[in-house]
């Protein structure tokens, strides 16, 4: 898929009308309902909401590992709700990076090899061990996954979701397992390629203390965006407490 020009309204992302509904049986869970949300070229956007909000829901179809039950979303002038399996596969590999809780990781496979899987695939890609020294393990490109702290394992990831420099970066929970300490040096890495790369970021959580690091707050429950904050003053990922 050749890369699109931009929507006329400058967005990287529009969503409209997005709806969402899972068969349980003989009920349906409605996961969204009638989202619409844009995002837009180089901003971090912090999507907030207690679990069951709908936030992973959106995040995936986002990033086409989903698709909506009814509405439309737009990534640049590119329709994906038109997309068939075989194009969204192409849209993830050519534009989307993916940092999720948990790490996922090759045991078998060292932190160099582990981010090696997606330059291979990747139309241009940085070197491995390039996308290391952004995240600072560099010096633990040798090492396997057993050998690193839950910490470092998810800066390889992050080092895995940006080495094929992606025009966006969604990142889910992405301190969820992690320590406070340990976490807060994920967020210092995320927001360093965020403003490194100019890469579009949108990071879910529950955690109201890492909305402080955002551009735009954007508020979910119930399967509903419920609010939409701008941060006039936002804080450097090393002064979050929480």
């Amino acid at each position: 898929m050749s890369k699109p020009s931009a929507i006329s309204d400058g967005s990287v992302f529009a969503a409209r009308a997005v709806t969402k509904v899972y068969p349980m049986g003989e009920i349906e869970v409605h996961a969204l309902r009638g989202v619409d949300l844009d995002l837009y070229p180089g901003e971090f956007a912090v999507l907030l909401g207690p679990s069951g909000s709908g936030k992973s829901t959106l995040l995936n179809i986002l990033g086409g590992l989903d698709t909506p039950t009814s509405g439309t979303v737009h990534y640049l002038d590119q329709e994906l709700t038109d997309l068939d399996d075989a194009g969204l596969t192409r849209y993830r590999r050519d534009h989307v990076g993916f940092v999720f809780q948990f790490y996922n990781l090759i045991p078998s496979l060292t932190a160099r090899e582990n981010v090696g899987l997606i330059t291979e695939i990747a139309q241009n890609p940085m070197a491995p061990h390039e996308a290391l020294e952004l995240v600072a393990l560099a010096d633990r490109a040798n090492h396997f996954p057993a050998q690193l702290s839950g910490g470092e394992q998810q800066r390889v990831a992050i080092a895995r979701a940006v080495a094929k420099q992606p025009d966006v970066l969604l990142c889910d929970e992405p301190t969820g397992a992690l320590d406070v300490q340990t976490g807060i040096l994920v967020l210092e890495v995320i927001q360093k390629i965020n403003r490194t790369l100019g890469t579009t970021t949108a990071v879910i959580t529950h955690n109201a203390v890492i909305a402080e690091m955002a551009d735009r707050v954007i508020h979910l429950s119930g399967g509903t965006i419920t609010g939409v904050k701008r941060n006039t003053q936002k804080r450097e990922a090393s002064e979050l407490k929480w």
